[in-house]
């Protein structure tokens, strides 16, 4: 079941305070407390990274973070969240391909990463992306770092 979304992306700064304190929250309720997880959500990265969300008028349905290549990495896509009162409805590929999209109309030809947690390989694999990495643990959570070639 797929539901009809917008999609929004932007800086940090240009987000009103209420949608900038949905987005931040999402990402807390599901990377911090689902996952029992504490460990520096906000990490001082947000403001050099454009920020996807997937929107059903004002109700936030998923996000992603978009970070621009720099001399240690290709363009990112991290911090990949759906929210927990839409999920079952494709949302996670949904968002995962509008931030591909973005992504390669940025920067047409680079390959993208992700730190993608393990469990998690088969989904991004069906969207191109490669283990390219061993296993390792970040913030007590198995990940692997992933490439999709541009």
């Amino acid at each position: 079941m797929s539901v009809p979304y917008t999609v929004d992306v932007r800086r940090m700064d240009a987000f009103s305070a209420v949608d900038l304190y949905a987005m931040l929250k999402l990402r807390v309720d599901v990377f911090v407390v689902e996952q029992h997880c504490p460990y520096p959500e906000l990490d001082g990265n947000d403001i050099d990274c454009l920020h996807l969300r997937l929107l059903d008028g004002d109700d936030l349905l998923a996000c992603a973070r978009l970070w621009r290549p720099k001399p240690e990495h290709h363009p990112r896509i991290g911090r990949v969240a759906v929210s927990p009162n839409h999920r079952g409805k494709r949302l996670g590929e949904a968002l995962m391909r509008e931030a591909i999209s973005e992504v390669e109309k940025r920067y047409p030809g680079e390959p993208m990463e992700i730190s993608a947690q393990s469990h998690l390989q088969k989904f991004y694999g069906s969207l191109d992306f490669e283990v390219i990495s061993e296993e390792y643990l970040e913030d007590g959570i198995p990940h692997v770092d992933m490439l999709r070639r541009g």
